[in-house]
C-alpha cells in the first residue's frame, strides 16, 4: 500500500514539475486569410430631433466586408444612460410614415454604440452597392417602450454621404 501512496505522489510531483515549464508563445497579429482592413466605406449624418433637449446625433457608417457582407456602425452622442435605443432603417426620407428595412437592434445609452460587437452584418452580397441609391432613411427611438423618435437621418438618394472613400 505504501508503494502505491509513494508511486501516486511521485507521479504527480512529476505532473506539477512538467506542466510549470510550459513555453510561453507570443500571440499571432497577422491577419487570418480572408481578413483584413475594411477601407471602402459609406457615412451619412444622423441629426437630433430636439436640438434643445437631449440633442442625440451622431453617425452611421456602412463599411464593405471581404465576405460580401455590409458592416454597419451607429455611433451616437448624447445617449440617455440606462436605456436601450432602437435603431431602424426606414423606406423614404424623413418625416414620412414608412415601412421598416431593417431592425438593426440597439444603441447603448452608456455607449453610444451597438452592443459588444459595434457592428451590424447584413449578408446580402449587393446591399452596399445599393446603398447610393436606396430610398431611405435612419430613425433612433427614445426607448424600447418609447417610441418617440430623437434622432434621425436621410440615406442613400436622400441624402450625400458626409464622407465616404
Amino acid at each position: 500500500m505504501k508503494t502505491y501512496i509513494r508511486s501516486i505522489a511521485l507521479f504527480f510531483t512529476l505532473a506539477l514539475f512538467v506542466s510549470c515549464e510550459q513555453e510561453r508563445l507570443e500571440p499571432a497579429s497577422e491577419v487570418a486569410p480572408g481578413g483584413g482592413t475594411l477601407s471602402q466605406f459609406m457615412a451619412y449624418s444622423i441629426a437630433a430631433t430636439d436640438p434643445d433637449g437631449s440633442n442625440v446625433n451622431g453617425r452611421i457608417v456602412f463599411w464593405k466586408g471581404k465576405l460580401n457582407q455590409t458592416l454597419v456602425q451607429v455611433s451616437l452622442y448624447n445617449t440617455v444612460p440606462d436605456l436601450q435605443h432602437p435603431v431602424l432603417i426606414l423606406n423614404g426620407p424623413t418625416g414620412t410614415a414608412s415601412e421598416t428595412m431593417i431592425d438593426l437592434s440597439t444603441v447603448s445609452g452608456d455607449t453610444g454604440e451597438l452592443g459588444e460587437s459595434k457592428f451590424f452584418i447584413i449578408d446580402a452580397a449587393a446591399f452596399y452597392d445599393s446603398i447610393a441609391t436606396m430610398d431611405s432613411h435612419i430613425s433612433i427611438f427614445l426607448s424600447e417602450n418609447d417610441d418617440t423618435i430623437v434622432a434621425t437621418g436621410n440615406l442613400g438618394a436622400n441624402a450625400e454621404p458626409v464622407d465616404m472613400n
